[in-house]
């Protein structure tokens, strides 16, 4: 990787990491279109070593704020949910099911922004849990279920029971890519390189805390949401 494509893919991973270490999630959304287009090989391996990395980090900033009962709810919904996304990929063209789960994530959005807030009870954790579980293997982006119906969630306890979600999720994906042989020592050399700028991003989300109160949270969270589902949807478009 050049200096400049490397600086570009840093930059990416700074600001993606900020927002997830500030609102729980966010880095598949924002780097990944963008990493895609400078080195299609550090994706999915490499990026998702670095969220787990970043999420070791959130979680130990936050666990004692962490949701245990909710997570383990979502949790069960993303084991089946990871795999009925791998057995949908094999049985459908996969443009097609990210543009579906797009639009049922921004269905999602629309509810949420005239009113519709899901209850964190546990058959709504399990459906997120599952959708995300089907939407993060699918298109490697499963953040937006989880975060509307942890939408009014405080702040520490957002980030914290969002993030251990993840690193569970993200373990479970390491550990799949390595078996098929995804994840080799090009994808560790480079997750080293780019270790930094996850650090400079965690950083950053302190400072970035301080200006999110509950309810600038959950407009981030749901506007974080509706991106992230366009940005899906154009890159199933534009086929990048």
């Amino acid at each position: 990787m050049s200096i400049a494509a490397y600086s570009i893919v840093a930059v990416a991973i700074v600001l993606a990491s900020c927002m997830q270490a500030s609102i729980g999630f966010g880095m598949g959304m924002l780097a990944a279109p963008i990493v895609a287009i400078v080195d299609p090989g550090l994706i999915p391996g490499t990026l998702i070593m670095l969220a787990t990395l970043l999420t070791v980090l959130v979680v130990i900033r936050e666990h004692q704020h962490i949701d245990l009962a909710g997570t383990g709810w979502a949790l069960i919904g993303r084991v089946p949910g990871t795999i009925a996304g791998a057995l949908l990929l094999a049985a459908l063209p996969e443009r097609a099911l990210a543009l579906v789960l797009a639009g049922v994530v921004l269905g999602g959005v629309a509810l949420t922004s005239v009113g519709w807030i899901p209850a964190p009870h546990p058959r709504n954790l399990v459906l997120a849990g599952a959708t995300s579980g089907v939407l993060g293997t699918a298109t490697s982006i499963g953040g937006p279920p989880m975060a509307l119906v942890w939408q009014n969630t405080s702040g520490a306890a957002l980030r914290g029971t969002m993030s251990g979600f993840f690193l569970v999720g993200s373990m479970m994906s390491i550990a799949v890519l390595t078996v098929t042989g995804a994840v080799d020592s090009g994808t560790v050399s480079s997750f080293a390189t780019l270790i930094p700028a996850v650090v400079v991003g965690y950083l950053l989300s302190r400072l970035v805390n301080r200006l999110l109160d509950p309810r600038r949270q959950r407009w981030t969270a749901i506007t974080i949401s509706a991106i992230g589902a366009i940005v899906l949807i154009v890159r199933q478009l534009v086929g990048f």
